[in-house]
């Protein structure tokens, strides 16, 4: 890591890949203006394929949000009227019912719409990603957030795995759109991987459309505080020894076995902005010795996340299983150095927005043009990082719109940019529940790139095709 860093800031090799990516973009607006109509006719020419029917897939997405918001208010009105004696909920050891659940808040089927839902993100979510995490919950309440959208609850989450298979549902009615939707594993407690197993499989939550990844959220901070965990080493045995165990002994644990023939890999979520008060070197302590209440850093996590991986990679591989990748949100704010470490242990990363830090504040180090203003948290190491992640291809799945709510508004959005030199950039809508109005999310993330940025059906596709090469689809689907 310190060999990338000094390498990200070397003047000569600042120029040098500054240089590189400026060609790459100049051949390719060349290219487009020599043979631009050949590929439209070539296109042509191809029997019974177009857009519409190539394999497109989302290869960022939460399974909390996969639904759009109207979907979800359809559900909620529906279990309204058809469960509503059924007991959901347990407050301070009494046992309550949806009726009474509904009843506290003074709502009726008849009173709910899109707008009382509240889950859509708006303009007040930019920069703040505090409000937008409340987003998830439903008519801003946190405990129908559990009840609808949790797999780990008083109804063994059978309502949300019911949305999820009529979003499963729809995904194969339009047959050439397949979805890598994330879960949460949170590493709290040894029996959250079983408990997740048997809600996929006793609700039988599964589609060939849809593959899973599961997501670990960065929060050690605030388990250590509530006294959760004694360690940090607490929280990676609970997140991996359950693995090990189903590797070496699948049939004790026969549902977590048949789960996992249908997991990805492993994603790395939490607000990348909040500052670290730590740097990951030598002298950092080992997990077992990180007993303090300060969150590990970004590097630390997906070290030690990496390393854990790639035992159980092993192990995994010699019993003849398929194997998992890491596959982190990385880039999306916070510092540089996020994607250094990104670079060094990720398959794809989800956002890549740092990358960005390159052209439009002139030359940087001095390749002969002037230095223009930097912006405001300008990394001018990014043109070193941006042209490492080209020439390794890392797998970049960038969702505009979501961005556009959070943290970069839509027209600065470099995914063309990437693009256009060659990036491995595909197109995905992290949260349809709060960005999205159609029934079909990942069209409208694909209508709306094609407008704004003016591509054509052979740039579409070309962002298809990335989607299918970076998901964990097997080549025979």
């Amino acid at each position: 890591m310190n060999f990338l860093m000094a390498l990200i800031i070397n003047g000569p090799i600042k120029s040098f890949c500054y240089r590189r990516l400026q060609y790459l973009s100049n051949k390719f607006q060349m290219h487009v203006l020599l043979n631009e109509m050949k590929e439209l006719a070539a296109q042509k020419k191809v029997p019974h394929r177009d857009f519409y029917n190539i394999r497109k897939v989302d290869t960022h997405i939460h399974a909390s949000s996969c639904m759009n918001q109207k979907h979800l208010l359809r559900f909620i009105k529906r279990a309204m009227k058809k469960h509503l004696d059924e007991i959901v909920h347990v407050e301070k050891g009494k046992e309550q019912t949806l009726k009474e659940v509904f009843e506290t808040m003074n709502l009726t089927a008849y009173d709910l719409s899109v707008d009382t839902l509240d889950v859509h993100a708006d303009r007040n979510t930019f920069h703040r990603f505090d409000k937008f995490n409340a987003k998830y919950n439903p008519i801003g309440e946190s405990i129908l957030r559990e009840i609808f959208i949790k797999t780990d609850n008083r109804v063994s989450g059978k309502y949300f795995a019911h949305i999820i298979k009529e979003v499963m549902a729809d995904l194969e009615e339009s047959k050439y759109q397949n979805a890598e939707l994330r879960l949460s594993i949170y590493g709290r407690s040894r029996d959250e991987w079983d408990k997740l197993a048997r809600w996929a499989v006793s609700h039988r939550v599964h589609s060939n459309n849809v593959r899973w990844l599961v997501q670990v959220p960065r929060l050690f901070d605030i388990y250590r505080t509530k006294k959760q965990l004694a360690n940090f080493q607490e929280m990676l045995e609970n997140i991996f020894l359950p693995l090990y165990e189903a590797t070496i002994h699948p049939a004790q644990h026969p549902e977590l076995h048949l789960f996992l023939e249908h997991v990805d890999g492993f994603d790395s979520v939490d607000d990348e902005s909040k500052p670290e008060h730590h740097i990951f070197n030598l002298d950092s302590p080992l997990p077992g010795n990180w007993v303090e209440e300060d969150n590990p850093p970004y590097s630390y996590y997906l070290y030690y996340m990496y390393a854990n991986m790639t035992v159980l990679n092993h192990l995994r591989r010699k019993r003849g299983f398929h194997t998992f990748v890491l596959r982190p949100h990385c880039g999306e704010a916070g510092p540089i150095h996020h994607l250094v470490s990104g670079f060094m242990v990720s398959e794809n990363i989800s956002h890549g927005l740092l990358l960005r830090k390159v052209s439009g504040e002139g030359v940087p180090g001095g390749a002969g043009g002037v230095l223009g203003p930097p912006s405001p948290c300008c990394a001018p190491q990014a043109p070193v990082l941006q042209y490492l992640y080209y020439l390794a291809q890392i797998g970049i799945a960038m969702s505009p719109l979501s961005n556009n709510s959070l943290f970069l508004s839509y027209h600065r959005n470099p995914l063309p940019e990437y693009l256009s030199r060659g990036l491995m950039v595909s197109l995905s809508t992290d949260d349809p529940l709060q960005f999205h109005f159609t029934k079909e999310p990942l069209m409208e993330e694909y209508s709306i790139a094609t407008q704004v940025w003016k591509l054509s059906s052979c740039d579409m596709c070309e962002l298809a095709r990335n989607s299918v090469l970076m998901s964990g689809f097997s080549h025979k689907v």
